[in-house]
């Protein structure tokens, strides 16, 4: 069987990563990979190789670098006598006219229990949306966003501490093995895809305002997206006129031993108070405790020490 590999972020590589280690030994095997091109990072704006491409290069693959998949790639595809091609996160729509170049389609490897979340973002949009389960579909590629018949699914629970980058962590795992499971079915013949049912929900790409906390809602929902936006684009407030980043926030009522305020103070939402070790902020509901401030043109630091420059007699409230 021979395979194309589409992705781009880092959750990808390290999906890229796993499915090779699976494949090993195998009669199936990963002849080239599909991945967006060079993107300028940094300060510097040093054009930069996809986290995809980077372990692509490591492992020897040959690498096609198209932020689509026009008549040239296409061209590139037909070439490749491809058996299937399997999509982790490539970042763009794969038309209709490449979809029957492979043999049995194109696998679609999805951080969620489709129909649900369809989309850029489902295991961040499930954690803001506070859901204590979610999973990861494998399913063919049809035109349309995440709308193709489903070959397989695993369940993983999302745990109180989960930020998006554990979740996509431990579904990086379970969904590569699930993928690899998927091609053995299809090189047997034993692989069936059934079409998806249930409701509909839709996990857009974060933007930067989907970072930004809203003082007046639930902690437990302050503590929800600001998990969910961690790393990117990151949880944050403003404060005097400026840009505070911060890290997870923890509903009071539920933090760790080391930070928990059994009876936190009455604060109005937005309102910041030192409580013992810890620093909080009021919510709609009770308050939140902070964990990491990064004011504008710093570094981050922890809650506490944030406060202790910050304070000097002054009311601070985040707007």
């Amino acid at each position: 069987m021979r395979i194309l590999f589409a992705g781009t972020p880092e959750t990808a590589a390290d999906s890229l990563r796993r499915l090779q280690e699976r494949l090993d030994g195998t009669d199936r095997q990963i002849v080239a990979v599909l991945t967006r091109p060079d993107a300028p990072l940094g300060r510097k704006r040093v054009l930069t190789p996809s986290p995809v491409a980077a372990a692509a290069v490591e492992a020897g693959l040959p690498v096609i670098k198209a932020a689509r998949v026009d008549d040239d790639v296409r061209s590139q595809l037909a070439a490749l006598d491809l058996d299937v091609a399997v999509v982790v996160a490539y970042g763009a729509l794969v038309p209709a006219a490449a979809l029957d170049l492979p043999r049995h389609g194109w696998l679609n490897l999805h951080f969620s229990l489709l129909p649900a979340y369809r989309g850029a973002a489902p295991a961040q949009r499930a954690i803001i949306d506070g859901h204590t389960e979610t999973g990861a579909s494998v399913f063919a590629l049809r035109t349309g966003l995440d709308t193709g018949p489903v070959y397989a699914t695993v369940t993983a629970p999302i745990g109180p501490d989960d930020t998006a980058t554990s979740l996509l962590q431990t579904l990086t795992v379970t969904g590569s093995d699930l993928l690899a499971g998927v091609l053995d079915g299809l090189a047997d013949g034993s692989a069936h895809a059934t079409e998806q049912t249930g409701d509909v929900t839709l996990a857009p790409k974060l933007s930067l305002e989907d970072g930004r906390l809203d003082w007046s809602a639930s902690a437990a929902a302050l503590d929800a997206r600001s998990r969910g936006v961690t790393p990117e684009p990151g949880a944050w407030t403003m404060l005097d006129g400026q840009r505070v980043k911060l890290g997870p926030v923890r509903d009071a009522a539920r933090a760790d031993a080391s930070s928990r305020v059994d009876e936190p103070p009455a604060l109005e939402p937005g309102l910041v108070a030192g409580h013992g070790r810890t620093v909080l902020v009021g919510a709609g509901d009770g308050a939140v405790v902070l964990s990491t401030v990064q004011p504008a043109g710093r570094t981050p630091m922890p809650a506490a020490d944030w406060w202790r420059g910050a304070q000097h007699g002054q009311e601070i409230r985040f707007g």
